[in-house]
């Protein structure tokens, strides 16, 4: 699933090439994950924004168009005339361009909301941005203090710190020394933590986000981070610090990579 990174850069390409143009058209998949996207013909984009995983599309009237990725979407500009069969939902824009979500799996979602941000039950449940200034050491020892859930698993609920998914968690743990099923953790290893949250999720956007199989730039290219991942994904392969081969998990049903030297409870 597209986390952080990939929907920054997302945002960062999308932005210069469709602010200021007016969607004329839309349609879509029927289905309620998708269907309002056509809620928003006649208006005319402004900023694209991002709160955690989800790209917000503002429009001049003060609503906005909230885009999730899912677990394989991807958005796509372009200029051909048929959409992709995938594709579900689109708009067309007043540049003779087309937006459009591509998304195989239809775990997507597309609504259109209020200019009150903070009123939006999706986005009010999020925790701190791992960029704003208010997001602490502290704050995140404080939050992770709050739950005896593992601490990977409080990562991938967003409250936390939102933004951090299953790959970039793995490699924060991983970083920090923290065992992925720590349950407690101590405020040095929060301040550590909160270190490595930072600098992995930097790490992400500066290559242009982890292309595994799905994601897509809005260009159609594909990250290269998935090529300086120290953890995830690298199972049965050396730890990168200690030599000790690094061992699959599953922690609260999701896959996990850790290394069983580096990262004890």
């Amino acid at each position: 699933m597209p986390e952080l990174p990939e929907v920054e850069t997302v945002r960062r390409g999308l932005e210069p090439v469709v602010r200021g143009r007016t969607v004329l058209a839309a349609g879509g998949h029927p289905s309620e994950r998708f269907a309002r996207g056509v809620d928003v013909i006649g208006s005319t984009i402004g900023a694209v924004s991002r709160r955690g995983k989800y790209l917000i599309v503002h429009l001049d009237d003060g609503r906005g168009l909230l885009i999730h990725l899912g677990m394989t979407g991807q958005i796509r500009l372009d200029d051909r005339p048929d959409p992709d069969p995938y594709d579900r939902a689109w708009w067309d824009l007043d540049n003779g361009a087309r937006l459009a979500l591509r998304d195989v799996r239809r775990f997507g979602r597309v609504e259109v909301v209020g200019n009150d941000l903070s009123a939006v039950p999706r986005l009010a449940a999020l925790g701190p941005e791992p960029f704003d200034p208010d997001f602490t050491p502290e704050i995140l020892w404080a939050n992770l203090r709050r739950s005896s859930v593992r601490v990977k698993t409080q990562l991938l609920s967003q409250r936390p710190v939102a933004g951090v998914g299953n790959i970039y968690a793995d490699e924060a743990l991983w970083i920090s020394r923290i065992h992925p099923g720590t349950r407690i953790i101590s405020r040095a290893r929060a301040i550590s933590l909160h270190a490595a949250i930072i600098s992995t999720l930097s790490q992400g956007i500066a290559n242009g986000g982890t292309t595994l199989r799905d994601y897509r730039t809005v260009d159609g290219g594909t990250g290269s981070n998935q090529h300086q991942l120290q953890c995830y994904g690298r199972a049965g392969l050396d730890c990168l610090r200690c030599s000790t081969p690094l061992r699959r998990t599953i922690v609260d049903g999701r896959g996990t990579t850790h290394c069983p030297q580096c990262q004890r409870r």
